[in-house]
């Protein structure tokens, strides 16, 4: 199965349970809650939106990825991307972080922040393609398990290399 023949659009409340169960899935330690997800997509919507959450979906409906961002002012905040592990080395997580900064460039924001568990070299690797770079730690990030984060920078999202660019160019 590739990325290709799954399907991204918004993400809408009736999308928050296999969201979760995807979730608790990939990050048992440290998962968020249904009421994280209510409070994000509550800003997801309306002129006024300050969010973007977005599910992939394969050809028989199952949900296969999720990912959020918040913009505020000028600066963009990766809030959560996630791609079920049958689903690595798809493409799909480039697909999902695309759309993301798609959407930081329509919020017309200037940079893009990200924070990834220090042992997540997989999507380090993968922000790293896109020009993000480290800036800093926050030590003791992601709890309960106490592992550090890596903050990594994007500036100028609008000339990232997406994945549309690296398979045009």
């Amino acid at each position: 199965m590739t990325a290709v023949s799954t399907v991204l659009r918004e993400m809408r409340w009736w999308d928050i349970e296999p969201v979760l169960e995807l979730e608790h899935e990939l990050f048992p330690e440290d998962a968020w809650s249904a009421g994280m997800f209510w409070s994000e997509l509550a800003h997801a919507r309306g002129p006024h939106a300050t969010r973007r959450y977005v599910v992939a979906e394969d050809p028989s409906g199952r949900l296969v990825g999720y990912a959020g961002l918040a913009a505020a002012g000028d600066l963009a905040d990766v809030q959560t991307i996630a791609a079920a592990r049958d689903q690595w080395g798809t493409g799909l997580g480039a697909r999902l972080l695309t759309d993301l900064l798609r959407a930081a460039t329509a919020f017309e924001c200037a940079e893009v922040l990200l924070e990834v568990r220090v042992d997540n070299s997989r999507a380090q690797k993968l922000y790293e393609r896109f020009g993000f770079e480290p800036i800093g730690f926050r030590r003791g990030y992601y709890q309960p398990g106490n592992v550090d984060a890596l903050v990594m920078r994007l500036t100028d999202p609008a000339q990232a290399r997406t994945e549309s660019s690296e398979s045009n160019g």
